[in-house]
């Protein structure tokens, strides 16, 4: 069995390290909040496109409308989010963030990321200096990736109608 190439084998270390601070924080921080994974995913998806209706929402969590409207019920009594009928279609629901939602989805946020203050204290100042360098490469690298991925599928879809 051939050995992995260094470089993808500490990225993965990396990865694995900072999955693991990030969501064991994140984690705690919801089973205060009293929050369900799912129900801060649906709170990040609303944040994310500012506005959802309950199919839609559905739809990205991977749960039928019927599941989607229970829970988005239960954050509507916790005052995270509203629910509105859209003006166009009084058939369809608007669900927006609350001023208590945006606090929480923060806060979350906060929580997952709060160990990188500690992390960014420990390291040097030519150290800091040397991974922003790296990280900022990897990090157009990926963009760049992520964009030739993208073109490269759009050409699948107009050459295969």
């Amino acid at each position: 069995m051939p050995l992995a190439d260094p470089f993808v084998a500490t990225l993965q270390s990396w990865i694995e390290v900072s999955m693991r601070r990030s969501m064991r924080n994140f984690l705690h921080y919801a089973r205060e909040s009293g929050l369900s994974m799912s129900q801060f995913g649906a709170l990040f998806h609303i944040h994310r496109i500012g506005s959802s209706g309950v199919t839609d929402l559905g739809e990205y969590l991977g749960v039928t409308s019927a599941a989607a409207s229970q829970m988005l019920e239960r954050l509507v009594q916790q005052e995270l989010i509203l629910r509105s009928e859209d003006p166009h279609d009084r058939r369809v629901k608007q669900i927006v963030l609350t001023e208590k939602g945006s606090q929480v989805l923060a806060e979350g946020i906060r929580a997952r990321q709060g160990w990188l203050d500690d992390l960014a204290a420990s390291l040097s100042f030519d150290e800091k200096q040397q991974i922003t360098m790296a990280l900022t490469t990897l990090v157009e690298k990926a963009t760049h990736l992520k964009q030739a991925v993208k073109q490269n599928s759009n050409l699948f879809i107009e050459e295969h109608p």
